[in-house]
């Protein structure tokens, strides 16, 4: 039987594992912070389940809440909430080196090689000057959105409550989190386009990644991006074009909707609606009175997600275009997957095809044991699938029913998204053993009939 000590080595060998357990250490402390009676403004506390759900969904940047933000939680709450959604956007061991940066300690080797893992970086070298990038650019960026938001804000509640509410805004908008202060999401500002668009500017810019947004400015032109950067501005540009059409088609004379809106208020409301399934969870208008089509294809936007090492969830845009453009090569019968100019190997689009179906496989059985734990509220399928895909991606979109659920079934989807966030396969890398007996020897085909 192995000692404790022999644990923790093991555990710091597995950089998924200290992923795993850094996302989940941080939850756990939100928590009972969230539990404190000073957390709550009526002096009482919420309750574990509730505040672990809380801190979870702010961590892992979804934005479901069980209570309402503006109402039920103190400024110490808030500030807490705030600071999850911050630690949850950067990532764990990037925040670990900006304390180091802070305090002027040296940055471990060992550090380092998490931050690589964590980053998706393939080279060790350069990993500190990259993650002090990261955080100046996403502290800049944060504080941009900022200003522009109390220019509205600061009119409508004050200086001092006016900034923070802009600064927390601005922060959620960023982590693609959807935490709100207003008590209605964005609702009361469906027509105001510096509140829109600017958040919209800072959900983009957040879903896009670091890495795109660096190799939009190295390049200077927009041929010499590399693929993975072309697949994500594609793609992204694509969803939000089709996104935008579908659901100002879709909801246009819905008066539940935008039916009473200006065109220009109904335009506004289409892009702001298309873009925060990408996985921000604001919404300008009611989402629990869309229409059952228009719901059906939010829940297809918020699967897809935003894009890798980026602080959105889903199974990511270039998943869904590695297997978009190896579906369309095999079909026209090539035995190399292309796309432009460029050969995507077998092993990518096998990963990616895996993370399609642990995802799917996953929303599948949650949706199905919400529908059973969950039966007394009597909500149709389409309401439960809608709010799993919503916390398995990290979204934070809501028909309505995340405050009722029965105990059992936040404890569901608070699991739903802390994988959402850390990954399923890096839940699968983390504690699935491999085999350390591997040899030089491969077994004789066999061959088994597909479609």
């Amino acid at each position: 039987m192995k000692s404790l000590y022999n644990i923790i080595n093991d555990i710091k060998k597995n950089p998924y594992q200290v992923f795993f357990l850094g996302f989940a250490a941080v939850i756990l402390t939100g928590a009972i912070l969230l539990t404190l009676p000073i957390s709550s403004n009526d002096g009482k506390s919420v309750g574990f389940i509730n505040a672990l759900f809380t801190a979870a969904s702010a961590t892992c940047v979804t934005g479901l809440a069980v209570v309402n933000t503006a109402e039920h939680w103190t400024v110490f709450g808030k500030f807490v909430i705030i600071v999850l959604i911050q630690i949850g956007g950067l990532g764990v061991m990037t925040m670990t080196a900006m304390i180091s940066f802070f305090f002027g300690k040296r940055i471990s080797l060992k550090t380092r090689v998490l931050i690589m893992e964590e980053r998706s970086v393939d080279e060790l070298q350069g990993v500190v000057r990259l993650t002090r990038n990261i955080l100046l650019f996403t502290f800049l960026v944060e504080a941009a959105g900022a200003v522009f938001l109390s220019f509205v804000f600061i009119r409508d509640y004050g200086v001092v409550k006016g900034i923070a509410y802009a600064m927390f805004h601005s922060i959620s908008a960023f982590c693609n989190a959807g935490f709100d202060l207003i008590g209605n999401s964005m609702i009361n500002y469906v027509e105001n386009p510096i509140v829109t668009f600017t958040l919209s500017f800072l959900i983009i810019i957040g879903g896009l990644g670091f890495y795109v947004v660096w190799d939009i400015y190295a390049s200077k032109n927009l041929h010499m991006l590399t693929l993975h950067s072309k697949l994500v501005i594609i793609i992204t540009a694509i969803l939000l074009l089709a996104g935008t059409v579908v659901i100002f088609a879709l909801e246009y004379k819905n008066p539940g909707t935008m039916g009473n809106l200006s065109l220009w208020g109904k335009i506004q409301a289409s892009f702001f609606q298309s873009m925060t399934p990408r996985t921000a969870g604001f919404n300008s208008v009611p989402v629990e009175n869309y229409r059952m089509s228009t719901a059906a294809f939010t829940i297809l936007l918020m699967f897809i997600g935003g894009s890798p090492a980026s602080t959105a969830g889903g199974i990511k845009t270039t998943t869904a275009g590695v297997l978009l453009v190896s579906i369309y090569n095999m079909v026209r019968g090539k035995r190399d997957f292309e796309v432009m100019e460029r050969r995507i190997l077998p092993d990518v689009t096998l990963k990616a095809a895996a993370i399609l179906m642990i995802s799917m496989m996953l929303v599948m059985f949650v949706s199905i044991t919400l529908s059973i734990t969950e039966e007394k509220l009597g909500y149709d399928f389409l309401d439960i699938f809608f709010e799993t895909v919503s916390a398995f991606a990290t979204v934070g979109l809501t028909r309505g029913i995340t405050p009722f659920l029965s105990g059992a079934g936040k404890v569901v989807l608070t699991f739903v998204m802390f994988i959402g966030r850390v990954g399923p396969m890096t839940v699968a890398y983390a504690f699935l053993r491999q085999n350390k007996n591997i040899g030089n020897y491969t077994y004789p085909e066999g061959r088994v009939i597909i479609g």
